[in-house]
C-alpha cells in the first residue's frame, strides 16, 4: 500500500502522537507481510469540467520487497495518458523508498516525467527523533526540515492492519512518505470496514492468485494538509481492499476533480528473506 499524490501522480497509523510501528505487536505483524509485485490497470472513473480531463488510462506497477529484519523497499511506477480534448500528455512517475523499521529511518527518491521530459526530482532521508521527524532533502536542494512525530509508509500500513484486526473502524494518524516536495507530513483519517469474503461478482479477486478466496478489509484513507484552516477538504482519498499480508486490490483514487479506478491484473509473489521473529 503506497499513497499516491497527483503532484508526483501515486500504496498501502499511529494516532497523531508517536509512531507505533516499533512496538511488539506491529513488529510481529511485519513478519506476515508478503514481498510481491502487483500490476494495476487504471482508468478514469469520473471527472469534473474543472479538471479539463476528457479521458485517462494508465498502468501502475508496485513492487514491495524486504523483511522486518532487513528493512522494506518499494519500487513504484505509474504511467498515465491524459486526454484534455486538445492534447494528450504522457505522465510517468517513478518512486523508490527504503524503510528501516528498527533504525526508524526512511529513504525516498522520486522522478516525474511529462512527455518523457524530467520535470521533477526529489530525494532525501528522514529519521524519527524524540520530538518528531528530521528530514534531510538532498535533491533538488540541500536543506533540513523538522516535522511533528509521524509514521512512515510501511509502519502506517502495519497500523492499518493492526487496527483492522482489533476491530477498530476509525482512527487518525500523521504520515510522512516523501511525496510531493518531501517537506511535509499529512494528516490522515482511516475508515476500516468489517472483514469480508470475496463474492462471485468481485471484479479482480481471481487475479489475487492463491489469495483469491482470502478475506479482506475494505479501507478508505483520506489525506489532509496540516496547514488547512477551517473545515478541511482532503487533498486525496484512496479506497482499496486490503489483505492481512499487505496486498491490495480494487483501488479507487479520488483527487477531487477526477477519480481513477485501479484493477489488479497481475500478482507475482517474490522471494521472502529468511528472517524469523
Amino acid at each position: 500500500m503506497l499513497r499516491m499524490s497527483l503532484g508526483v501522480i501515486l500504496a498501502g497509523s499511529a494516532s497523531l502522537m508517536v509512531a507505533t510501528s516499533a512496538d511488539a505487536n506491529t513488529d510481529s505483524a511485519a513478519f506476515a507481510l508478503v514481498p510481491h509485485r502487483a500490476i494495476y490497470d487504471l482508468k478514469l472513473k469520473d471527472a469534473s469540467e474543472r479538471s479539463g480531463i476528457e479521458g485517462m488510462l494508465g498502468r501502475m506497477v508496485y513492487e514491495f520487497t524486504g523483511s522486518a529484519c532487513t528493512g522494506f523497499s518499494t519500487n513504484f511506477r505509474l504511467v498515465t495518458k491524459i486526454d484534455t480534448g486538445e492534447e494528450t500528455r504522457l505522465s510517468d512517475q517513478q518512486t523508490t523508498t527504503f524503510e528501516d523499521m528498527s533504525a526508524r529511518q526512511f529513504h525516498f527518491e522520486t522522478k516525474s516525467f511529462t512527455d518523457e521530459q524530467l520535470d521533477r526530482q526529489v530525494s532525501g532521508d528522514a529519521s524519527m527523533a524524540e520530538k518528531g521527524v528530521k528530514v534531510e532533502i538532498t535533491q533538488p536542494d540541500g536543506r533540513e526540515i523538522d516535522l511533528p512525530a509521524s509514521d512512515f509508509p510501511t509502519g502506517h500500513m502495519l497500523d492499518v492492519i493492526k487496527n483492522a484486526k482489533q476491530g477498530r473502524h476509525f482512527f487518525e494518524a500523521r504520515v510522512f512518505d516523501g511525496s510531493e516536495n518531501g517537506d511535509q507530513a499529512l494528516l490522515t483519517t482511516t475508515v476500516i470496514g468489517k472483514q469480508q469474503e470475496p463474492q462471485k461478482d468481485d471484479a479482480d479477486a481471481d487475479k489475487a492468485g492463491e489469495f483469491s478466496g482470502t478475506p479482506f478489509w475494505p479501507v478508505t484513507i483520506a489525506y489532509f494538509n496540516e496547514t488547512t484552516q477551517g473545515d478541511p477538504t482532503p487533498v486525496y482519498n484512496m479506497s482499496f481492499k486490503l489483505y492481512e499480508n499487505g496486498i491490495t486490490r480494487d483501488l479507487t483514487m479520488d483527487y477531487g476533480d477526477f477519480v481513477l479506478s485501479g484493477s489488479l491484473v497481475k500478482l507475482e509473489l517474490l522471494d521472502k528473506a529468511d528472517c524469523k521473529p
